[in-house]
């Protein structure tokens, strides 16, 4: 299945790392000195949150892998997502302790080819059968410049999750617009005190976004390849309102509310916590063996307007070879048995990432009903942060999340905390313009 045409924003808006590209690279020369065929590779990959489903498609492709390569073995680290900037960064400047092959997220792209840390595997992803058919948005994720530095291993959106237990108990219907989700999460939460009516995170970036966008806000604005913060718009600040307006005792407590992230809130609707929760296809696994199996169904997160999609992050996640592996023929293999369709179907099964890949991407769809959420947010439309090196360092700074945490403990109204915000914002894209 094709994505639509309305996804070209994203792709554009990735492709617009060309005009960052240029600049010096912040780390020293990694570059490989050798390209060994024998010994042991490292691989970093990323810890979810129900990871052993993960870990036996890894496995398998690990063991095909070292049957095909004797002499070569692999050695694999699951890496917590919330610090992978530190440690990958560290990993750049010190090929002795770097892995060869990382997992990395989509919005990482850009701040890395910058940093240097990055292989140019153009030419065996050009040479690569199973990349003919990668979807465009999935391409761009790990295009600069037009040289590609890395492998596509899922695209990612998220959704609605909601308890259909509890929404037939109090005689509720899944939300049509964001005042009405507000409305039913503080209904819930009155009703069953025990429950957080939609389990929400001050730390969570990807959840919040779609609120923002769905009011008509921005990250920021560019202009011949230079970004400016939008988050202290008019129509931002809406946004930040509606979600913030869901911390507090009558949903979800700021005081055990603010710090969570993206996997707390999964973890609180999986465990029977929450009655919704904001997450995304990859999060079916925890959510399928948690409390809440057999008693949850999924619907695109509503818009402002009755019947409308609020606009989703197009996430996903890549993987990549290190410049300074010392076995670039070997890394590079790895990451195509790791990215391949074979791969991608069993983690689509496993995990229910959906796949990169437009053939297996139809094929998961007829398999799976519960992708069908997921895939009309992906055709409504999404987005993505701003195409700079400089978002690394905005994520990697928790820019956003001190934002929201600010207004949610009530030290900083939103016109304040969204200000600062910006400032921050625009001091990380001016460090970075090259």
């Amino acid at each position: 299945m094709k994505l639509p045409a309305r996804l070209a924003a994203p792709v554009a808006a990735v492709l617009l790392m060309t005009a960052v590209a240029a600049c010096a690279p912040q780390t020293s020369d990694t570059g490989a000195k050798e390209d060994a065929k024998t010994g042991t590779l490292r691989v970093w990959l990323f810890q979810e949150v129900s990871n052993k489903p993960k870990e036996r498609v890894v496995d398998a492709v690990v063991a095909a892998f070292e049957k095909r390569h004797p002499g070569a073995g692999v050695e694999v680290e699951y890496i917590p997502v919330d610090t992978r900037a530190q440690r990958i960064k560290a990993a750049f400047n010190d090929p002795t302790s770097a892995p060869d092959v990382i997992e990395y997220g989509n919005t990482d792209t850009a701040g890395y080819v910058r940093d240097g840390g990055l292989a140019d595997v153009s030419a065996e992803f050009g040479a690569w059968e199973d990349a003919k058919d990668t979807d465009p948005t999935a391409r761009a994720s790990v295009t600069v410049d037009g040289k590609v530095y890395g492998a596509p291993l899922f695209v990612g959106v998220r959704a609605l999750y909601y308890r259909t237990d509890v929404f037939e108990e109090l005689g509720l219907t899944p939300p049509r617009t964001q005042t009405e989700l507000i409305a039913t999460a503080k209904k819930i939460r009155k009703a069953k005190p025990e429950l957080y009516g939609i389990a929400v995170g001050g730390a969570y970036t990807y959840g919040a976004l779609p609120f923002i966008w769905a009011n008509g806000g921005e990250l920021a604005t560019e202009k011949g390849g230079s970004y400016t913060s939008a988050i202290n718009s008019a129509a931002a600040r809406k946004g930040i309102a509606a979600y913030t307006s869901l911390f507090g005792d009558d949903n979800c407590p700021a005081a055990k509310c603010a710090s969570m992230g993206g996997n707390a809130t999964v973890t609180a609707f999986a465990s029977g916590k929450a009655a919704m929760a904001i997450s995304g296809d990859f999060s079916h696994a925890a959510v399928e063996a948690g409390k809440a199996k057999g008693a949850y169904a999924v619907v695109p997160l509503p818009g402002v307007t009755p019947g409308s999609i609020a606009p989703a992050f197009a996430g996903g996640n890549n993987v990549g070879v290190l410049k300074s592996s010392s076995h670039r023929t070997l890394a590079v293999d790895l990451m195509k048995s790791l990215a391949g369709k074979d791969a991608q179907r069993e983690l689509f099964d496993a995990m229910g990432f959906l796949p990169t890949y437009t053939d297996v991407r139809s094929e998961a769809a007829k398999k799976q009903p519960f992708v069908k959420p997921f895939i009309d947010t992906l055709s409504a439309g999404t987005r993505f942060v701003p195409a700079s090196p400089a978002w690394g360092r905005i994520d990697a700074s928790l820019v956003l999340p001190t934002m929201f945490q600010e207004i949610v403990s009530g030290r900083k109204d939103v016109p304040a905390a969204s200000d600062d915000a910006a400032e921050k914002m625009n001091a990380a894209f001016a460090s970075t313009a090259g």
